[in-house]
């Protein structure tokens, strides 16, 4: 008796490799739409939502420069604690009013227009150094290399109000002003621009100008003879780098986190949770690497 093999096919089933390939997927997923939030938060963030925190700042400023005013306890000099309002700045011609605050660091002009510490406040006699930023956080400077001889720029401090005609604006290897006349105030605005199509970020030069008031307020002796090159113009801020280093450590922690909780949790309820604290450790991380940029720019 001769048997007969009949062939059983078996139903095609599915893939081994699959459901691990899907998963692989779903988590690089994860991963770069993360970094891609985070980079577009970085674009946003220098160009948009550093003007909203600098212009919520200007308003803390403006009222306690006011109160301070009002109880005769604003500063005079010599020497003023960093970050502390020290005079009112206003320019018509530019439509600009800024509060100035004390220091010339890239944390300083955060804020806003900031003094130079190793010069007289701005109103009194001799020369004051105010600078400010071109392209971010406001750009409250950007358009000064504009003002033309003669436009008012007027300054109101803790003395009393001094108004300044712009005498000139000058580069890297022009002349030097004359010398202020004795008595009279010099007060000297100082910005960058930037070269190219990228001249928002980057160093380019110095502009500098020069306005001069016939009198100004007596400055009290003791100020600083010098300051740090963090506080020169195009000075920068290493020392924040630990904290940014910091930060960034636990932005890839939140990172590898989300990646892990996308494979218990849902899209939604993920990114739900790490939204808000992505949100607030990007925007500390950005103004921490801001102050690894130039203070004029």
């Amino acid at each position: 008796m001769s048997k007969t093999l009949i062939a059983v096919e078996r139903p095609a089933g599915p893939e081994r490799g699959r459901p691990r390939d899907e998963e692989s997927l779903r988590l690089l997923s994860t991963a770069l739409t993360m970094v891609g939030v985070l980079a577009l938060w970085f674009v946003c963030h220098v160009f948009v939502f550093a003007t909203v925190s600098q212009e919520r700042q200007q308003a803390v400023l403006y009222d306690q420069l006011r109160a301070d005013m009002a109880a005769a306890t604003a500063p005079v000099g010599p020497i003023v604690a960093q970050g502390t309002p020290v005079s009112l700045l206003t320019i018509p011609a530019l439509d600009l009013e800024q509060v100035v605050v004390e220091g010339t660091t890239s944390g300083d002009l955060l804020a806003g227009p900031g003094h130079r510490r190793d010069t007289v406040l701005p109103g009194q006699v001799g020369n004051s150094v105010v600078y400010g930023r071109s392209s971010t956080y406001g750009a409250p400077f950007k358009e000064i290399a504009d003002l033309r001889t003669g436009d008012r720029i007027r300054v109101d401090g803790a003395q009393g109000t001094v108004d300044f005609a712009v005498i000139g604006v000058r580069r890297a290897g022009d002349l030097l002003p004359a010398p202020a006349t004795a008595g009279a105030a010099r007060l000297t605005l100082a910005t960058s621009e930037g070269r190219g199509r990228l001249d928002a970020l980057s160093r380019g030069e110095v502009v500098y100008v020069d306005a001069e008031a016939k009198e100004g307020f007596p400055a009290p002796s003791g100020r600083l003879g010098a300051v740090n090159d963090e506080e020169r113009a195009m000075g920068t801020d290493p020392g924040i780098l630990p904290r940014l280093v910091l930060l960034m450590a636990l932005l890839v922690l939140l990172t590898i986190a989300t990646v892990v909780a996308r494979q218990r949790w849902s899209a939604v309820l993920t990114w739900v949770v790490a939204a808000p604290i992505a949100g607030a450790l990007t925007w500390a991380t950005t103004d921490a690497a801001m102050r690894l940029l130039p203070n004029l720019v």
